[in-house]
């Protein structure tokens, strides 16, 4: 065998390396652009989580002094409520007069009890949504945004 056929037989005919080139430059550039697409998407949505998670922080912060002065001035209210009751009692005459002052404070001790409950439940119930509300938001923007993608 000639040293021209050896040399045919282990030839590439057609191949054509700037074409080979071509395509891995082309497939890189591809892979560089939707690796910063990615890493763009992946950064806004951290810095949407960081603004929830400050927003739900403060709004857990400003719900919990709201809460605090509630339960202070619930505090305040039955504390009043027990002095006055204390200087009624000290003016009783009567066991019948006792009986009487004991069971209106009773009761309206109960009643202010409910209400103060009403309003710290009240309290509550808008801190659960007002802190919930930026993370619903969060992830209703995040599923929307994978079905668009």
């Amino acid at each position: 065998m000639s040293k021209k056929a050896e040399a045919d037989v282990f030839a590439f005919p057609g191949f054509d390396a700037n074409a080979v080139t071509d395509h891995v430059r082309e497939f890189t550039e591809s892979s560089v652009a939707q690796s910063k697409e990615a890493y763009a998407k992946f950064k806004d949505q951290a810095e949407v989580a960081q603004k929830t998670m400050e927003t739900t922080f403060e709004t857990a912060q400003s719900t919990g002094a709201e809460l605090s002065l509630k339960a202070i001035s619930a505090l305040r209210a039955n504390t009043d409520a027990g002095f006055t009751h204390l200087e009624a009692l000290v003016g009783i005459k009567t066991f019948a007069d006792a009986v009487e002052l004991q069971t209106a404070f009773l009761r309206k001790q109960t009643e202010l009890v409910v209400e103060q409950a009403k309003d710290f439940q009240s309290v509550a119930t808008k801190a659960v949504e007002n802190m919930t509300k930026p993370v619903k938001s969060a992830v209703e923007k995040a599923v929307n945004d994978i079905k668009a993608a």
